[in-house]
């Protein structure tokens, strides 16, 4: 708690959640919620999970270099993860899951934070198709959209960020052993001599989680199934969509998965809390839809998105959890799971 980061994320979604709320009618907001159907939040939510077993296959598929683990295997670990993301802040939950993963099937932590990476850099390229795709009809709504006016400059800086990221890890999956020999002439140049060896053997460790990338038809199979996460994901806002009296087309949501997505990248209080609803909220006022209504859609989903997966996340990890005074679990608790280069080579070994 005495870490500025973490004070600095309660802020923003403290700020994000006053601009979002301010000027909205709380009497409205609450007769939408009155007024919801919300049996049309199951089968958003059967949807949801179906998109979560994918991305549990997409795992696997990525760790097969590693270890084959089947998906059903893969599955109650990503659940534990979201849990995590979804409770503490940082993403905690992308170091829980490595955490899991190597007490249960012994991969090396910093090989299977390697994959979470790809993972994760894969999914940044997607929200960013889902922006781009729909650009044209943003350009309509950046008049008085406040949030969303300035979507168009986030998604050209974010294609540099992540094509870029893709760009590196590609390159260093397809050509290893000159992406060794730099790694080694950086550390022998830039590291002082002490940790040289420790630094190497992450770095080594860390590579070896690439190798899923060294094919073009690997990439292009882990880009279709990002891309098919993310639409299921989308078919969860449709069926929410339905609860409420508005109606705006599937890609406009896939506008607003693209951009509430893009945004809790950046750091707030743990849940998303603000990141989520700020951009949400003034995306659908953009499409006419009423502020109150876009309100009420913006938090029920925002909730339908959080407690199922929490739930299931928390029931998993009691079913077996870390074990107390392990080397991994002490790592995770340690300095709200900042790792530190001993603590991660203790934990490879």
């Amino acid at each position: 708690m005495k870490r500025w980061q973490l004070w600095l994320g309660f802020l923003i979604s403290a700020v994000l959640l006053y601009f979002s709320l301010r000027g909205l009618k709380l009497n409205l907001v609450w007769e939408a919620l009155q007024g919801a159907h919300y049996l049309w939040l199951l089968p958003g939510i059967a949807v949801y999970f179906v998109g979560v077993w994918v991305r549990s296959w997409r795992w696997h598929y990525l760790l097969r270099p590693l270890k084959k683990i089947p998906t059903k295997t893969m599955f109650p670990i990503v659940t534990i993860g979201y849990m995590g993301n979804n409770i503490y802040p940082a993403r905690a939950g992308e170091v829980l899951r490595a955490v899991i993963l190597k007490q249960r099937e012994s991969v090396p932590i910093s090989a299977s934070l390697a994959t979470i990476l790809v993972e994760r850099i894969f999914d940044g390229v997607i929200m960013l198709a889902f922006v781009f795709l729909n650009l044209p009809e943003l350009a309509k709504l950046t008049v008085d959209s406040g949030f969303v006016g300035s979507i168009q400059q986030i998604a050209i800086w974010g294609a540099i960020i992540f094509i870029g990221a893709l760009a590196v890890f590609l390159l260093a999956a397809m050509f290893p052993k000159i992406t060794e020999a730099v790694l080694n002439w950086l550390i022998d140049r830039v590291l002082p001599a002490k940790i040289r060896e420790k630094v190497r053997d992450i770095s080594l460790r860390f590579l070896s989680g690439l190798e899923s990338l060294r094919s073009p038809f690997e990439a292009i199979m882990i880009f279709f199934t990002s891309a098919i996460i993310w639409l299921l994901e989308t078919g969860k806002y449709w069926f929410v969509m339905h609860a409420f009296n508005f109606e705006v087309s599937f890609f406009a949501l896939m506008l607003m998965n693209g951009i509430v997505n893009l945004a809790t990248t950046i750091p707030s209080a743990p849940g998303y809390i603000g990141t989520f609803d700020a951009p949400g909220i003034a995306l659908l006022s953009a499409y006419n839809v009423p502020p109150e209504m876009a309100a009420g859609y913006t938090l029920v989903l925002h909730a339908a998105l959080w407690f199922p997966i929490t739930v299931l996340g928390a029931y998993y990890y009691l079913r077996q959890p870390l074990r107390w005074g392990s080397k991994e679990l002490n790592a995770l608790k340690s300095s709200q799971t900042e790792i530190t280069i001993d603590q991660v080579k203790g934990e490879d070994q």
